[in-house]
């Protein structure tokens, strides 16, 4: 076994003192800091990515099989990379455009900019991107496409055999998200009945055997005639250290914390990245780390530090921070979700604080809810996070759990099909032309349980026939929209209740993730800000003041007075621009109702009747159909106020309880009235006789 030289891991570090160096740890000299971008030119940073060296081999392969499946380690380019060797190489001449998908919007944007920077052209032309509700591509003269997977997805439903494209890359595979596994199972289809298109699966870590297996339109032992084949790239620049804690660790937010601190004092100069959670708790490790800082700063030590947090529903503007280069004097900690996990790259990180937890969405059939659940973290995603180290030197990665732990993770993340609400999926298949759901090749089989209670609520909704057939024009009309079935649904029934205007605006702002600035110092503030839009209604229309209160103001120091972001409220105006265009489309009347809120209630209650709750004499809420329990989200609206004995939700978060968010206020009679098919209304005797 190698062991660190004293100059590399010093005596009294934090590593000494909580973690233990991995078997597999290496002696190397760290080398000096600088920044790539400055000294190289993009042409000769992109010979010096180690994919380089791999690229006659990647276009060797795409000639003589369908399928190339690409396992590169974190930081060996193929993101950026691959898709320029297929442009060079004339892939596009076929009449199509080289399409790659990524799980996540930032990554799509970020990537396409980027690349766009490598052609020395503008992005929108050689190089554009599609995410939902934005497109920044040119039909005629774009030539490599970046796009999320569900808009991939949407193309198809226009044209199933995606003929614009000449070669599709699915990227970060290894997430399994839901929209990548339909994917998965519609190109099998696709490339059956197009040979000529050609299919890259690139991921850092995940099971190419499976991908393989399910690929590979070969039957037989002659491998001379596979379909499928997989290449194995290089990864990172620089090797990664692993440290594992000696003991369990009680609480991983202070843990991590007070391992950044040791790291800030004892390590030489490099970047710092945290791995926690979510939203909560980086702005707990935030508020710790800024408290330290400044208390460093009163003592005015030479090496300063940087605190930022990067989450999904940060504005771009603070999100940009963690991506910005700071003086040498100074050390930036990025406290971040997953969301740094895989595709977007922060330079100058040295060093990875992992907590060894992650959130996840899991569906509960038994009450139709999706949760955010806290559950460890699987092997595959911890390598990922350690290997953000790694890009411009040698790096340390500390993993708050012991390696006997670590050891009895799980290999991989468990595919999102298997854990989330099918009803989207359901319906995007159908629109697609996929009649029986059972016969559909899925990468990993979603459970029985989760299709019929998808079902269920497709039916409900109106979306599906007795048949599983979808209905004409509702079903048809709601998978079109890139939103969830049941905000469909409430655009689409909204001129029958004349509140279209309300219903586009509510479910404009819906979509955006933060509507207020949440700032861990202001938590007092934040709750007078929103107490002057508060609606004792609910949320929903709570959401509504806000949209129209900034509709007449639209400056960004309103915002700021009332802690509104900016930015969000700027992008749910364009959103609901979008979902407008589908309405009138559909030929939706564009009508608005008077101030009587009961109309818009009813119509909210016409889509999420199926999300109802009452107030149960023990004090806590439960679900109409199943009488799960749930409690009211301490953000919420309605949190303030007298607590409502019926009510509708959007969605749960579990953390400490499961919380109810998206609060509307109804009454009882309205769930008979407008969901008969899915409530009886009575006492169970009452109910009996009927019956």
């Amino acid at each position: 076994m190698m062991k660190f030289k004293p100059k590399f891991l010093k005596p009294g570090d934090c590593s000494s003192e909580i973690f233990e160096e991995r078997k597999d740890s290496y002696e190397t000299e760290q080398p000096a800091v600088y920044n790539a971008d400055s000294l190289l030119s993009y042409e000769k940073q992109r010979q010096k990515l180690p994919i380089y060296k791999y690229k006659n081999h990647i276009l060797f392969l795409l000639e003589n099989y369908q399928t190339v499946i690409v396992m590169g380690e974190t930081g060996s380019g193929k993101s950026t990379q691959v898709p320029q060797y297929l442009l060079e190489a004339g892939w596009f001449e076929n009449g199509g455009m080289i399409g790659i998908t990524q799980p996540r919007r930032v990554a799509a944007t970020m990537l396409a900019s980027r690349v766009a920077e490598e052609k020395d052209t503008l992005l929108g032309q050689l190089v554009g991107y599609s995410i939902r509700f934005e497109d920044c591509f040119s039909p005629k003269e774009t030539k490599i496409k970046y796009m999320t997977e569900g808009m991939l997805i949407n193309e198809m439903m226009a044209d199933p055999l995606l003929r614009s494209y000449s070669a599709i890359m699915l990227d970060e595979i290894h997430e399994r998200s839901l929209n990548g596994d339909i994917i998965m199972g519609l190109l099998k289809k696709i490339i059956k009945k197009r040979p000529s298109l050609k299919l890259i699966i690139s991921s850092a870590t995940f099971e190419a055997e499976t991908i393989y297996k399910f690929f590979n339109k070969n039957e037989t032992e002659d491998r001379s005639k596979d379909t499928a084949v997989i290449i194995s790239v290089e990864g990172r620049n620089y090797p990664v250290d692993v440290h594992y804690a000696l003991q369990p660790v009680p609480d991983y937010i202070k843990a991590s914390v007070e391992t950044a601190i040791k790291i800030h004092e004892s390590e030489q100069p490099g970047d710092i990245l945290i791995f926690l959670t979510g939203q909560d708790e980086v702005e707990q490790a935030l508020s710790m780390l800024i408290d330290y800082a400044r208390d460093q700063k009163k003592k005015n030590d030479s090496m300063k530090m940087f605190v930022v947090p990067l989450y999904g529903s940060l504005p771009m503007s603070e999100q940009v921070k963690a991506f910005k280069p700071v003086a040498r004097s100074v050390r930036k900690i990025v406290v971040s979700t997953n969301i740094a996990e895989a595709s977007v790259t922060i330079n100058g990180i040295a060093f990875i604080i992992d907590c060894c937890f992650v959130k996840l969405r899991v569906y509960n059939p038994h009450s139709c809810t999706d949760s955010l659940v806290v559950v460890p973290v699987s092997q595959a995603s911890a390598e990922q996070r350690s290997g953000r180290a790694g890009r411009v030197r040698s790096g340390k990665a500390y993993r708050l759990c012991t390696e006997e732990e670590f050891l009895k993770l799980p290999g991989y993340t468990t595919p999102e099909m298997q854990r989330s609400n099918l009803a989207p999926v359901i319906l995007q298949l159908k629109a697609l032309g996929i009649e029986n759901i059972l016969r559909f090749s899925f990468p990993s089989a979603p459970p029985s349980k989760h299709v019929i209670s998808a079902i269920e609520l497709l039916y409900a909704l109106g979306a599906l026939d007795e048949n599983g057939a979808l209905t004409t024009p509702l079903g048809v009309q709601m998978a079109e929209f890139p939103l969830h079935p049941m905000f469909s649904k409430l655009l689409l029934v909204s001129g029958e209740f004349s509140c279209t205007e309300e219903v586009l605006t509510i479910s404009a702002m819906l979509q955006v993730q933060n509507v207020f600035l949440a700032s861990s110092g202001r938590k007092l503030e934040l709750k007078r800000a929103k107490w002057k839009f508060a609606v004792e209604e609910g949320d929903f229309l709570t959401l509504l003041n806000v949209y129209n209160s900034f509709a007449k103001n639209k400056n960004k120091y309103w915002c700021d007075q009332n802690l509104l972001n900016y930015k969000g409220l700027l992008r749910a105006i364009e959103i609901r621009t979008q979902l407008a265009k589908l309405l009138k489309k559909f030929e939706v009347p564009n009508v608005k109702h008077n101030s009587d809120s009961d109309n818009l209630r009813k119509c909210i209650v016409s889509a999420f009747f199926a999300n109802a709750a009452f107030l149960h004499y023990t004090g806590v809420y439960k679900t109409v159909r199943g009488e799960h329990t749930l409690h009211i989200h301490p953000e919420s609206i309605v949190a303030f106020c007298k607590q409502p004995k019926w009510i509708v939700f959007n969605e749960v978060l579990h953390t400490t309880k499961e919380y109810m968010r998206d609060i509307t206020v109804i009454e009882p009679e309205w769930l008979y009235e407008l969901a008969p098919h899915y409530y009886q209304y009575g006492t169970d005797r009452e109910i009996g006789v009927r019956s």
